[in-house]
């Protein structure tokens, strides 16, 4: 019955805040409540508390100019520019929503990955793409654009990989195009790699390895461990040794190039059902699971239950973990199904409209 109740409630609030007229800005000291927002369904949950920067944070991206932007469930996609919180809806051309991946070409242009194709937008106008434009899959995945070193666009959906061709999209032509050296699966995360593979992790195939300068014959397929990449969030990423980590169903794996070494809550780490990964530049490795957040330690030779700290609600982050993300200044950030939060080192504290930034 939870489950009908919370599909329930993401429905009305996204149906109500389509509703919402163009940018609203408010300055982060003196937060602006969205009346939408206080709407109660009859005897389902209380309201959505309006001092939150969103409820459903599934996105965080810092741009080149420093912005922080945050993609939500309910409010669209929010830039945080250090004074001024600005929330883009359907006047100013952005008609979805729901954002679930973001990331900045090499142009400064901002693409936002949603339920209804992509948006690109140059800092004045917003342009969709979608089965018009050659992305027959509009159901971007978290963590689902890749920009590459070379500045090739790739698209992670639930039905394959895309690519964009800048040249089509001048001309007007099909600016999307299937990578068909992939088999159409579900993406659960891509990056690319220090020696320019792309490694795309999928949520029921293993992962795949590609490099394009070898083309199709480059593509391997790991999958030697039973639901390796087996995750729904994003689980992928590379530490500075240059070993690739992923989330799999009972925990995360480590490829170090030659072998995969698994690490379970046998070793040290928190919770159930683990969704998302991600790497500090200190080598720290924060990952999220049902009911809990671990930080570990790498460093720390295993097994060594001290190199596992293990988090939950009572230490002050929502359980429901949606992503991290780490910005310039080395501050990390955590969005969750309760807004948006920061790490003083020992507990997590709710960044708000009006702060703590």
């Amino acid at each position: 019955m939870m489950k009908y109740v919370q599909f329930y409630m993401l429905l009305l609030v996204a149906i109500f805040c389509t509703s919402c007229n163009g940018q609203v800005k408010s300055n982060a000291s003196k937060p602006i409540p969205k009346v939408i927002r206080n709407f109660k369904p009859a005897a389902l949950a209380p309201d959505f508390d309006t001092t939150l920067v969103s409820q459903y944070i599934r996105s965080i991206f810092q741009d080149s100019k420093d912005n922080l932007w945050f993609g939500t469930i309910g409010d669209g996609v929010v830039k945080y520019d250090v004074k001024t919180l600005t929330y883009f809806s359907n006047p100013d051309g952005f008609y979805n929503q729901t954002v679930y991946a973001i990331n900045e070409d090499n142009d400064g242009n901002m693409w936002f990955g949603t339920d209804q194709g992509i948006y690109k937008y140059d800092g004045k106008i917003f342009k969709n793409y979608n089965q018009k434009d050659g992305l027959n899959h509009v159901d971007i995945t978290r963590k689902g654009i890749l920009v590459d070193k070379s500045g090739n666009i790739w698209v992670g959906t639930h039905g394959g990989v895309y690519r964009y061709d800048p040249v089509a999209d001048s001309e007007g032509q099909k600016s999307f195009s299937l990578f068909k050296e992939l088999p159409p699966i579900n993406i659960a995360g891509i990056i690319e790699d220090k020696n320019g593979n792309i490694w795309f992790a999928s949520s029921d195939t293993g992962v795949f390895r590609y490099n394009p300068s070898e083309g199709e014959k480059s593509l391997v397929n790991f999958n030697e461990k039973v639901n390796l990449g087996a995750n729904y969030a994003g689980g992928i990423a590379q530490d500075k040794m240059g070993n690739i980590w992923f989330t799999m169903q009972n925990g995360i794996c480590k490829y170090d190039g030659k072998k995969l070494t698994e690490y379970t809550a046998k070793d040290g780490l928190g919770g159930t059902e683990f969704w998302g990964i991600y790497i500090e530049e200190s080598g720290i490795i924060w990952i999220t699971a049902r009911g809990s957040t671990t930080r570990f330690d790498p460093s720390i030779p295993l097994p060594n239950l001290k190199a596992f700290t293990v988090f939950t609600p009572t230490d002050g982050l929502n359980c429901c973990v949606q992503s991290m993300f780490q910005d310039k200044s080395g501050n990390m950030w955590w969005g969750a199904g309760q807004g948006l939060y920061r790490f003083d080192g020992t507990r997590f504290y709710q960044v708000k409209k009006n702060g703590p930034w």
